[in-house]
């Protein structure tokens, strides 16, 4: 039987000292694949390194919902797997995935178990903690997401929202059908978004964004919310700041 392919799609913002390292990793998959990049206006070389590497490189608005839904739109593949550009993937993380699904046909996609490469306690505490809500059916995009083709048209795809794409659209997958969650090999993600952050500010600021999007907030409101901390305009609202968010958009990493 002929293996599935694998269309890999990768967000890119400014990620040129990672992305080289990633792609390198997934040059030695066996696995029949396919790189998507999709690029969001870098300007540090990214595109460069995307292309050298042979990946298929696309632009698009950038925001992590607009560039995945872009890159989906473009893929060939059997399997959609989107992967962050800081992202560890395992070796033999490809086989792993088609195995999952080979072994599992009922499946309709899944995860990789996380783990954080800080040398700290508090990603000692997120890797225990990223375990326990991926048993009650949560994950993120940082965790590599990858669903069958099939299913991922059935559900409508990952809608180009301003933050929380990933979150909404797993809500959808678990609801189609069994997932899985490859726990070996793991994939290792960075804890650079959490550098000089205190912890009880994270996990506030993670159940404060979650309950205003169970409430129904706008998640391009939710996206000012979140990067309000980071800006130093923080006195101008959400709608005012719309241009300025064409300029100066959102963190490109879901909200973790």
């Amino acid at each position: 039987m002929t293996a599935p392919l694998v269309s890999i799609i990768i967000p890119t913002l400014n990620e040129a000292a990672n992305l080289g390292l990633l792609l390198d990793r997934l040059a030695g998959e066996p696995v029949p694949h396919e790189i998507i990049v999709v690029d969001g206006g870098s300007e540090d070389g990214t595109v460069d390194i995307a292309a050298a590497a042979e990946a298929h490189v696309l632009s698009a608005p950038r925001g992590r919902g607009q560039q995945v839904v872009a890159g989906a739109d473009a893929a060939s593949g059997d399997i959609l797997l989107f992967l962050h550009a800081d992202s560890r993937f395992p070796k033999g993380g490809l086989a792993a995935v088609a195995r999952a699904l080979e072994t599992a046909p009922q499946a309709v996609g899944g995860n990789f178990r996380l783990l954080f490469d800080g040398d700290d306690d508090f990603s000692r505490w997120l890797d225990g903690f990223y375990a326990r809500i991926r048993a009650r059916g949560v994950y993120y995009g940082d965790s590599a997401i990858f669903v069958r083709r099939a299913v991922y048209d059935r559900l409508g795809g990952i809608r180009p929202i301003a933050l929380m794409e990933d979150y909404d659209f797993v809500r959808r997958l678990e609801k189609a059908g069994k997932t899985v969650c490859i726990g070996d090999p793991a994939l290792t993600t960075s804890s650079r978004h959490f550098d000089g952050r205190r912890k009880g500010a994270i996990i506030w600021g993670w159940i404060k964004i979650h309950l205003l999007f169970y409430l129904g907030v706008s998640p391009r409101v939710l996206a000012w919310l979140y990067d309000s901390e980071r800006r130093d305009s923080r006195s101008v609202g959400p709608e005012q700041q719309s241009d300025q968010r064409d300029a100066a958009p959102l963190r490109p990493q879901s909200y973790s």
